[in-house]
Order: C-alpha cells, then structure tokens, then sequence
C-alpha cells in the first residue's frame, strides 16, 4: 500500500505538480489574506480559494467533476498551505513579500500552468486550448483570491505573470507534437514557467501598457 501512494505522488506528473500547486498557493493565498489581518477563517478560506479555483476552472473547461469534489486529500493538501503561512506570519515580519513566499508563488504558477496543459492535452484540446487551459489553471485561483480580498486582480496589471504560463504550456505542447514523453514535456512546462517568473521578478520585468505606447508614439512624433 505504501508503495501504490508512493507512485501515485511521485511518478505520475500530474499528482506531483498537482500537490505542489495546492501546497504553494494555499500558502501565497493564506499570506495575503494574513496580510490584510482577516482572520482564521478568512485566511483559510482565500488561501483554499486560491489553490482550487484555478483548477476547478480547468476540470469544467473540459467537462469532469473538479478534482477537489471527488478526493479529501486535495483539501488536506490546500489546510497544509495554509498552515504553513500561519506558522511563517508568526516567524516572520512580512510573509507576504517574503522570497519564500515569492518563489512558493513561482512554483504554484509552474505546477498549475503544468497540471492545466496536461488535462486539456488529455481532453484532445488545440494548441490554443492547451494553451489557453494551463493559462487560467495557472492564473485562475489567485484572480479569486485577489477578488476576495477586494481588490483588482493581479494579474491583469502589467507585471509578467500570466505570460510565464502562457510560455510553459505554448513549451508541453510543442514537446508533445515533438513526440516528447508526457514527464519530458511536464517537466519542460514547469522549469519554462518557474524560470521565466524568477527571472521576471528579480529584473523588474513588466508588460508594456497602453500609456508606454502612447509616449513612444508622443516620442516619435515630437522627434520629428
């Protein structure tokens, strides 16, 4: 029995980034709304609503059950999260902005981006659609929770976040019509996606917004 729980965390790529996601974003979540001095509940519920939502967005996507509804240990995993950043907000000053915290949102953000491209790979979806799939399994819980905590999600502002999903899905697909091995390509998706955010975050990289192109615009024209 022991060695069936072992190959079901440690050799099927998706049950092992699956577990490392909720893990890490029950964490990030449970920071943030730490943070923002909610209480025990509320802490549990936006760091639980960060590790699920993503993924119960991915499983109706794609017309199944969400994963969290069928297993108790998707939760037990999600309390562990959460757990953990109770235990950090009383060792540490500023959880939140803690490279811990930093690169635990990192890692979230690969296994997710990782799990979503495997499932919609599995449904038969498009490169879009893998795509698109691991994208908002990536994103999709801490959207929610930044909702919950009242205020606009992060994603949608012109940090380089979304985009390192994008990057490691658009990488699994391509190993896949490559004829890579699903592990190849799951493991290729998650180092694509982690490293792509940690190099982001410690350069300062951003997306360009509307304003950065109306004064390059502004620039050229008055250069003229």
């Amino acid at each position: 029995m022991t060695g069936g729980l072992w190959a079901a965390l440690f050799g099927d790529p998706f049950a092992v980034m699956n577990t490392v996601g909720l893990v890490a974003f029950a964490l990030v979540g449970s920071t943030k709304a730490i943070r923002e001095e909610y209480d025990l509940f509320g802490v549990a519920v936006v760091g639980l609503a960060m590790a699920f939502a993503g993924g119960v967005t991915r499983d109706l996507l794609v017309n199944r059950v969400p994963l969290v509804l069928q297993s108790p240990v998707e939760v037990a995993l999600g309390l562990i999260g959460v757990a953990l950043a109770v235990v950090l907000s009383a060792a540490l000053a500023s959880p939140d902005a803690h490279p811990i915290t930093v690169v635990s949102d990192a890692i979230g953000l690969a296994a997710f981006a990782t799990t979503g491209a495997i499932v919609a790979t599995e449904a038969g979806a498009s490169a879009f659609g893998v795509v698109t799939v691991a994208t908002i399994n990536a994103v999709g819980g801490g959207a929610f929770a930044d909702i919950l905590l009242d205020r606009a999600p992060f994603v949608l502002f012109d940090d380089f976040y979304a985009s390192c999903a994008v990057l490691g899905g658009a990488a699994y697909w391509a190993l896949g019509v490559l004829g890579g091995l699903g592990g190849v390509a799951a493991g290729a998706c998650a180092a694509v996606t982690v490293g792509t955010r940690l190099v982001a975050v410690a350069y300062g990289w951003s997306l360009p917004t509307a304003g950065w192109f109306e004064r390059v615009v502004d620039r050229v024209i008055g250069e003229r």
